[in-house]
């Protein structure tokens, strides 16, 4: 057999050593000859007469690296890729217009779509074969890249005519076609429809939705938490309680550094796919916050705060930025660095702490798991738990304050161990988008559990992101890593950073983030919105041009860009008594409702925003002086309650420069008797203005 790997020459670096991403950069040594997404690699497509094998993955990507070690490394296999085809590397994460675009296609072509993505097209961007992963030799069910490569060659040199007839209807197929606003906005009935279908997808014994692979999907449980709250139904917060608490004993979640992996490649949490996502953090934490929130229960807040632990420690640049992912693989094989036997867990522990970790987190000899491929026990265990601390502390007869202790000591010691362990590849590229979530889970935190620490965190992200990644004419940039700024930023970027702008300005009130915010909107309105189909296109009006100009509103592992502005677009509206954004944000759902009405179920983050349409909602209006003890009492006791469709404006007794002028209807509202004063407007209604802190929580009980 070929020998599988290319000596680290620098001599031998293709067109990729010159890119900052660390996916690209993983493939700079490969014998195949790589470009980045260029001009220079369509123009030497086109002057060769070549076709272009596209590559789409991400450095977190576990097939991606066995696709590269199988074939990409491969010398027989790279060359007849630089033989037949001009090869371009896409980071999914820089570039995912090209990802969505070419995604479509796959998905149209096969009925599946993943990574890593593999598509042959022309020299003009028009696809004729479209796939994922491929291996290197042939099998019954897969053509091998050895003889793929070689039939496309021949194809192109033969049949050239028929492969771009393909391409064009290929084209003609997937390219979404003028959308109509219907006019029908979705009502209570898609929100009634949206539970039932989630509860009938709802696994009762393992907890989560669906089948394996299980992943998170948090905007499924921030809207049940939302359904119940409007409804009072049992079974809606049953759902969501019993799945993050699922979460977090399963081997999905880190029990020695924190934070969670990707997704659970079976049913009940136990074995994940190890690569952690920085998304996922900020979305986990956001909904583990809300759980807080609306049940009192003190372990959804320690839940977040170990996501803050692991996220601020190890995820966190000098400067502010958040880092965009951790890989599963280390010493190329999967999950080891998170593994433990028990002779390892022997040596590390004394002896009455072993035999307690045994019995919290399940390891057994010959391992606690299966392997994936041979469905045998490797003698490695996944820590995980399968009772509740209350549970096992009574089982022991310890206090569970005693045994919360005693698995921190545990904790620490193994942590202290792992950290000498060959570490996973960290991405470190800093997006605009999951930076903006992670400022909303740092805001809405700091406000649930009162604590400065994370809005100082929230501020000096979205700082960062302002100075570094906004433009001089108020446009932004996706990408910063490495000192280098990156890539026009697309919807996404727009739509999380705003949401995180306008959490933060509810968490400190200074006007500076909620303006950043607005201008934002404003940028993305005037770049991206579709003024005769409605709603928001994925990329601006000046973009580089791709095959076509989509536009998404599917929520899968992380909310979409429409579904999140829509959201925003109503919060501002109401923040700014400006009811032309509300009026947008009724267009844009007017535009899904034909598709976001018989399924619900994939447009859960949307439906927050049809939730806050139908209401109740409400404005409320804090007006005292900024640092004085009874001010910061009433909005910490405003901030207790779990009331998700509601804005909080403070107003200053005190003249605070341009703060008057971006609120004007709040120029009236006062303090009453010199006391720290409340004013709640619910569905354009508006009571009589409270300072007695028993009336405040009398009518925020009505409100919850």
């Amino acid at each position: 057999m070929q020998e599988n790997s290319n000596e680290l020459n620098p001599e031998k670096a293709n067109k990729l050593i010159r890119e900052k991403s660390p996916y690209l950069l993983q493939h700079a040594y490969n014998p195949v000859d790589w470009y980045p997404w260029s001009e220079e690699a369509f123009t030497k497509a086109k002057e060769e007469n070549k076709p272009i094998f596209l590559s789409i993955g991400y450095s977190t990507c576990h097939w991606c690296h066995v696709m590269e070690k199988e074939s990409f490394e491969n010398l027989n296999v790279a060359r007849l890729m630089n033989e037949n085809f001009v090869s371009i590397k896409v980071d999914r994460e820089e570039r995912p217009d090209i990802d969505s675009t070419y995604m479509s296609v796959c998905q149209a072509l096969t009925g599946r779509g993943g990574w890593p993505l593999s598509i042959i097209m022309t020299p003009d961007k028009k696809p004729f074969l479209a796939t994922t992963y491929i291996p290197r030799e042939s099998r019954p069910e897969l053509t091998g890249m050895l003889d793929l490569v070689p039939l496309i060659g021949d194809m192109w040199k033969n049949k050239k005519e028929e492969l771009i007839s393909n391409a064009e209807e290929i084209i003609a197929a997937v390219s979404p076609g003028k959308q109509e606003k219907t006019g029908n906005e979705p009502g209570i009935e898609v929100l009634d429809r949206a539970f039932r279908q989630l509860k009938k997808n709802y696994d009762p014994q393992n907890a989560g939705f669906g089948t394996a692979p299980k992943f998170p999907t948090p905007h499924n449980l921030a809207f049940l938490l939302r359904y119940w709250k409007r409804s009072n139904d049992p079974d809606a917060l049953e759902m969501v309680e019993n799945t993050l608490q699922a979460m977090r004993k399963g081997g999905v979640y880190d029990h020695v550094g924190h934070g969670f992996h990707r997704y659970s490649t079976d049913q009940n949490w136990l074995v994940p796919h190890f690569e952690k996502m920085l998304y996922d953090q900020a979305l986990l934490a956001i909904t583990y916050t809300e759980a807080f929130q609306a049940t009192d229960n003190p372990e959804y807040k320690k839940n977040t705060e170990e996501i803050f632990t692991y996220v601020l420690r190890d995820m966190r640049s000098e400067d502010g930025g958040f880092f965009s992912a951790e890989d599963a693989d280390s010493e190329g094989e999967e999950g080891k660095f998170y593994l433990w036997t028990e002779e390892e867990l022997q040596q590390a522990l004394d002896k009455d702490e072993f035999e307690l970790s045994r019995d919290i987190f399940n390891t057994q000899p010959e391992g606690n798991f299966h392997d994936e491929a041979t469905r045998r026990k490797t003698g490695k265990n996944i820590l995980h738990l399968k009772a509740a601390i209350q549970d096992i502390a009574e089982k022991h007869g310890k206090e569970p304050a005693i045994l919360r202790d005693a698995m921190e000591r545990i904790r620490d010691k193994l942590y202290r161990i792992r950290k000498e362990r060959i570490h996973p590849l960290k991405d470190d590229k800093i997006m605009t988008d999951w930076n903006g979530l992670m400022i909303v889970a740092l805001s809405k935190a700091s406000r649930a559990f009162n604590a400065e620490n994370y809005k100082d965190a929230a501020a000096q992200t979205a700082d960062f992101i302002l100075s570094t990644m906004k433009k001089a004419d108020g446009s932004l940039y996706h990408r910063y890593c490495k000192g280098e700024v990156a890539f026009e930023a697309f919807l996404e970027d727009h739509a999380f950073l705003i949401w995180g702008l306008i959490e933060l300005y509810q968490a400190g009130f200074e006007t500076k983030y909620l303006k950043a915010a607005m201008e934002l909107n404003q940028q993305l309105i005037e770049h991206f919105w579709d003024n005769e189909g409605g709603a928001f296109f994925h990329t601006r009006d000046d973009a580089e041009e791709l095959i076509f100009r989509n536009k998404e509103i599917y929520d899968g592992a992380i909310p979409s860009g429409n579904s999140v502005a829509a959201l925003n677009l109503l919060q501002l509206g109401r923040i700014t008594a400006d009811t032309e954004l509300e009026k947008m944000a009724h267009i844009l759902m007017s535009t899904f409702s034909k598709q976001v009405t018989g399924m619900p179920l994939g447009y859960t983050q949307l439906m927050l925003a049809l939730d806050f349409v139908v209401g109740p909602s409400a404005e409320i209006v804090v007006v005292g002086k900024r640092d004085s003890p009874e001010t910061k009492d009433t909005i910490s006791c405003i901030n207790n309650y779990f009331i998700p469709n509601k804005v909080l404006i403070f107003k200053s007794a005190e003249k605070e420069g341009d703060s008057e002028l971006l609120f004007d209807y709040t120029r009236d509202m006062e303090m009453k008797g010199g006391k720290t004063t409340v004013h709640i407007c619910q569905d354009y209604n508006c009571n009589l203005p409270l300072n007695d802190r028993k009336e405040i929580r009398e009518l925020l009980d009505d409100l919850k």
